[in-house]
């Protein structure tokens, strides 16, 4: 789960870490009464999507008065924001955050997250900040750190911490502030189930102070139920319908940007499905996994939700029966392709569990349904007859 900056950002000032003083608006009327809180003179205006690089769709903005504050305010506020990450269709703005404005010496980058390889939290640290840490990566491998540490209740040691910091090349007084973030980002990151914290940029502030300027951070799905707190800054408006209503059905759904809507049991097969599907030249228009023990009604969901997608032009249903019955998929297929009246071509590969009874109720149903003996035979036929 996804969270706002201005969110993410009272999150670490809870915890300790340095920020900015801001203010977060949903309306226009609100700037007023709200900036009033601030003591910077200058401000910076900020959009507020769930989506990178904002400053170079002109969703950053730097402030000098309170009448520019309004007018920048009127135009961004409900603006479609669009980012390298947005994707063409874009973001609209609904919320801004207005925060003091800082006079910057340096930028870092500074991020934790869990890495899943070692079991471990991985603390990565650059000079590059305000940059796309990808790109710094591949252009500037030598201006990064990585350091990863065990999972322990006392957080990192001394000397772990040091090592995290080292690339910044501190001042004494700065050490003792970047430390202190470093135990704060650890606690958050652990004690919320947070899966990625990123402060980019981390800033030095011309009089000497360290600032987390930028803040992103993500949560674990699957331990959300567990911390209501932060169930609580969920913003709907941020997601995928699609991706919101198969949550409720308790289904891995991913929209995409293909033509064949695929619907799999386990996640591993669902990432073969798709993969077979781009080695016959289509592009997947999802990942759907519906899970090893799917009911009919959480197949007719997930049915309906690929039929959603105006972009699909057919689908391929992968199933290998375990604890998934295919004949109970079967049913839920029949079911939801009479409801939606189903207009595209549809491919069936199913075997394990019951496999036979499933290929029966499918071939009795009088619906116009392709079956296939392997996955390969599967991803040929969808792919010749959209």
């Amino acid at each position: 789960m996804n969270i706002h900056e201005y969110q993410a950002k009272e999150i670490l000032k809870k915890y300790g870490a340095p920020v900015s003083n801001g203010v977060v608006i949903f309306s226009l009327d609100e700037i007023k009464g709200k900036v009033e809180k601030l003591k910077s003179k200058h401000f910076v205006l900020k959009a507020q999507i769930h989506a990178g690089g904002r400053g170079k769709g002109g969703g950053v903005k730097l402030i000098k008065s309170l009448s520019e504050l309004k007018k920048e305010a009127e135009k961004m506020m409900g603006m479609n924001l669009i980012t390298h990450q947005t994707g063409p269709e874009g973001k609209k703005v609904k919320r801004l955050y207005i925060e003091e404005a800082s006079e910057i010496s340096k930028e870092f980058y500074l991020s934790c997250l869990v890495d899943r390889e070692t079991s471990k939290i991985a603390f990565i640290s650059s000079t590059e900040g305000g940059m796309d840490i990808e790109q710094v990566a591949k252009d500037l491998p030598d201006k990064i750190i990585t350091n990863k540490i065990d999972l322990k209740n006392e957080g990192p040691d001394e000397n772990e911490i040091e090592k995290i910091i080292s690339i910044f090349k501190l001042n004494q007084q700065q050490q003792t502030l970047a430390k202190n973030l470093i135990k704060s980002l650890y606690k958050i990151l652990v004690e919320k189930d947070a899966s990625l914290i990123e402060i980019n940029p981390l800033i030095v502030t011309k009089d000497e102070k360290i600032i987390c300027l930028d803040a992103k951070m993500n949560f674990d799905d699957n331990a959300i139920f567990r911390r209501p707190d932060i169930l609580k800054l969920r913003d709907l408006n941020e997601e995928e319908p699609a991706e919101i209503e198969a949550s409720k059905y308790d289904l891995a759904y991913i929209k995409l940007n293909g033509s064949i809507g695929c619907m799999v049991n386990g996640a591993g097969l669902a990432m073969a499905t798709m993969d077979i599907i781009k080695l016959y030249g289509q592009e997947p228009a999802n990942f759907l996994d519906v899970g090893g023990g799917a009911t009919k009604e959480k197949v007719t969901a997930a049915f309906k939700l690929i039929l959603a997608d105006k972009n699909v032009r057919g689908i391929l249903i992968n199933i290998f029966g375990g604890i998934m019955r295919c004949d109970v998929l079967a049913q839920g297929v029949v079911e939801a392709a009479k409801q939606v009246n189903l207009s595209v071509p549809l491919v069936v590969r199913l075997a394990g569990t019951n496999f036979k009874e499933g290929q029966e109720i499918l071939d009795k149903s009088n619906l116009k349904i392709l079956s296939a003996s392997d996955l390969n035979d599967a991803a040929k036929k969808i792919v010749e007859v959209i």
